[in-house]
């Protein structure tokens, strides 16, 4: 596949997956759940290990949102070098076999660290191997995955990433409970355990284009450049991206003042509302997927840009139960789809010998919106607290995120405006599933 080729409704696609494209699906997704069960203890937990040194929570946010200072800019040094090294492992495991055992141990440490400092450094430790670990790990699915599949193995994507996310808080408070290094050494535990699975049961393909590729700082910043000068899909893609993170960061900001402070909810019900939602998202993220490679990710993406959108608008005008409780089912939808999909739509854009790179700016434009949107949005709150004081003006909220979700249509636009055109690359039969799990590629020799 090549620079515009984007993933759409054609032969093959939506079509039945097979027991060998499942256990494909399975195998890749599997990291996603260690990596969204280890994060999010880490954010979620962390703090309650620097209460012990620190009662600063100006300290302790700054500890948490180390993450952060790596998001931005890691992935894309990290996903350029991967498009450029060839081993005997291949391109991108390499950079997984070093990341898993540095990221499990900075975990288990964490809670038995003897001072503040000490957790610090290795919070910023785990940081350094959660995005040394990503960027390649995402990079096998378009190495990997055929293009007909594009859409619903960013479905299997969410549902593990859900699933992490919903182990950690769930069963994280009672691991908390009964010894504190328990939920970290777990999640260590988890990683290292999903990571081996992969190791085990997937093999790159040989042959990649990592000879020809520039090595070092200069090199990631040449192909940078030329992915972002080169390529107008990507270039409008990512900065779409970035709104669509700038959204889901503005609305997981705010969105439990809101409820709490907003509207008057107890914490209770906040939690019920937004687990509801939560939940709901993980079961459209599997329609998302199927919609997708059934009609076309662009198409299919479009349509909910506007859904997403606008249903965001209405919260921001009225929160009526009567008008609120039809119209949150379509918002979780949308919103799904949104946050389900692009990287599929990015995959169809890639240069064949820049998948890490790309990725990693995948990464960057998804760090601009969480820096951005919650920060944005906290001085639209401030502004128009005046005006909106039924909710003191926490309703903002759903303003900011509805305007970024709406200004990215026209850029939605731009990126996939050439999705007609004919693949010029691997047609969906011919993509480079052979040789992508390690056992069955054996017998079969």
């Amino acid at each position: 596949m090549t620079g515009s080729d984007i993933p759409a409704a054609g032969k093959g696609a939506g079509a039945r997956l097979t027991a060998r494209e499942r256990r494909l699906l399975i195998i890749l997704g599997l990291p996603t759940f260690g990596l969204a069960l280890a994060i999010t203890t880490v954010s979620t937990y962390l703090p309650v290990v620097l209460q012990e040194f620190t009662s600063s929570t100006t300290v302790i946010g700054l500890i948490i949102g180390g993450e952060g200072l790596f998001a931005l800019f890691l992935p894309l040094v990290i996903g350029s070098w991967s498009d450029g090294v060839e081993t005997r492992f291949g391109r991108r495991l390499p950079f997984l076999i070093v990341a898993a055992p540095v990221a499990a141990l900075a975990l288990i440490l964490m809670p038995l660290a003897p001072s503040l400092l000490a957790v610090a450094g290795l919070a910023l430790l785990f940081f350094l191997a959660y995005f040394a670990f990503y960027p390649p790990y995402r990079a096998l699915y378009p190495d990997l995955v055929p293009e007909r599949m594009y859409g619903r193995a960013q479905s299997s994507q969410a549902i593990f990433r859900g699933v992490g996310l919903g182990v950690a808080l769930v069963a994280g408070g009672v691991l908390l409970a009964l010894w504190q290094p328990l939920p970290f050494v777990l999640a260590a535990l988890a990683l290292l355990a999903v990571t081996a699975v992969l190791l085990a049961r997937v093999e790159e393909p040989r042959g990649g284009h990592g000879c020809c590729l520039p090595h070092g700082l200069r090199g990631t910043i040449q192909t940078v450049r030329d992915l972002l000068l080169g390529h107008r899909d990507i270039r409008s893609l990512l900065l779409a991206n970035a709104l669509w993170e700038f959204t889901l960061a503005a609305l997981k900001s705010f969105v439990v003042l809101f409820l709490v402070v907003g509207l008057g909810q107890s914490l209770g019900v906040a939690s019920l509302l937004i687990g509801v939602v939560a939940a709901a998202s993980v079961v459209a993220a599997i329609v998302a997927g199927k919609l997708g490679d059934r009609y076309g990710l662009a198409r299919v993406m479009r349509a909910a840009l506007w859904v997403y959108g606008l249903g965001l608008l209405i919260l921001f005008f009225t929160q009526s139960v009567l008008v609120v409780a039809p119209v949150i089912p379509f918002i979780a939808l949308g919103g799904a789809i949104v946050m389900t999909l692009p990287y599929g739509l990015l995959m169809g854009m890639m240069p064949a010998e820049s998948h890490g790179a790309a990725t990693g700016l995948y990464g960057f434009s998804r760090g601009l919106g969480v820096v951005f949107g919650p920060l944005l949005t906290g001085v639209a709150i401030e502004v128009l607290r005046p005006s909106l004081e039924s909710t003191q003006g926490y309703s903002a909220m759903f303003l900011v995120a509805s305007a970024a979700t709406l200004l990215s249509i026209p850029l939605m636009r731009k990126a996939t405006m050439d999705e007609r055109r004919p693949t010029r690359g691997l047609a969906p039969e011919a993509a480079p599933i052979s040789g992508s799990v390690r056992a069955e590629t054996q017998s079969r020799g």
